[in-house]
């Protein structure tokens, strides 16, 4: 079985910060990529930020110069650090990996439960 678990997030005041985490845990062969998701109510979930296994990062542009995602591989950990946070970044952050559980089975999109994120004004 393979797990993700989120953890950071809680309410903040705008121009806070707040740092995110994601664990991957389980029987776990290889990480590929993984990344940070969104979803505000009423809202589509949306992509945050990317990072391969080799650590190109690819943003979305609302958060660019404001979210750094980077990852611990030996740890099987994703991190978003996020700065001058704003009221309309409030959602609930979610954190897939692509991974494979063994040698014999192809790499899998799994997904966390997200933690929520509150952005006070």
């Amino acid at each position: 079985q393979v797990q993700l678990v989120e953890s950071g997030g809680g309410l903040v005041q705008a121009g806070g910060s707040l740092r995110l985490s994601c664990v991957a845990s389980g029987s776990i062969f290889r990480v590929n990529a993984m990344a940070w998701y969104r979803q505000a109510p009423g809202k589509q979930r949306e992509l945050v930020a990317g990072i391969t296994s080799g650590g190109t990062t690819n943003y979305a542009d609302s958060v660019k110069d404001r979210f750094t995602i980077s990852r611990d591989n030996a740890k099987n950990t994703v991190y978003l650090q996020m700065n001058s946070l704003k009221p309309a970044d409030t959602a609930v952050y979610s954190c897939p990996a692509d991974l494979a559980p063994s040698v014999l089975r192809p790499s899998v999109r799994y997904w966390g439960q997200g933690t929520q994120v509150t952005v006070s004004s």
